[in-house]
């Protein structure tokens, strides 16, 4: 129960990171919310990454390279998801706030992401 929500804190940095790129790239460029979402999952994917690594469930005992492949690959697929439920919901719901597509679409990847990363990526 601790690693869950030690995950669900470095999920919620995650997804004030993943916010905040988005909002910025929606305010500051001509950028749409489609493309400007792809630039704020890769963000961060790689801050809960290093957070996931020290915080929730330490290093495992493969090479950094080797885990963070496993952590890309994972992190893929959530983002997959992710992106789906969200492109979904904006093509949709146009009308729907690209903020609240970005909550659905995370709590939505969120189950995925913790059962890969405990067992995929820092299992002992």
């Amino acid at each position: 129960m601790k690693k869950f929500l030690r995950f669900v804190l470095v999920g919620g940095t995650g997804f004030v990171v993943d916010a905040a790129v988005l909002w910025l790239f929606l305010t500051f460029t001509p950028i749409g919310p489609l493309p400007a979402r792809i630039v704020a999952i890769a963000v961060a994917m790689a801050t809960t990454w290093l957070l996931n690594r020290t915080f929730t469930f330490g290093a495992s005992k493969r090479t950094l390279v080797a885990e963070g492949f496993r952590y890309g690959f994972i992190g893929v697929v959530t983002s997959l998801i992710n992106y789906g439920v969200y492109a979904l919901l904006l093509i949709g719901a146009p009308l729907l706030s690209p903020y609240a597509a970005l909550v659905f679409a995370s709590i939505a990847a969120m189950l995925f992401s913790f059962f890969g990363y405990s067992r995929y990526v820092f299992r002992r």
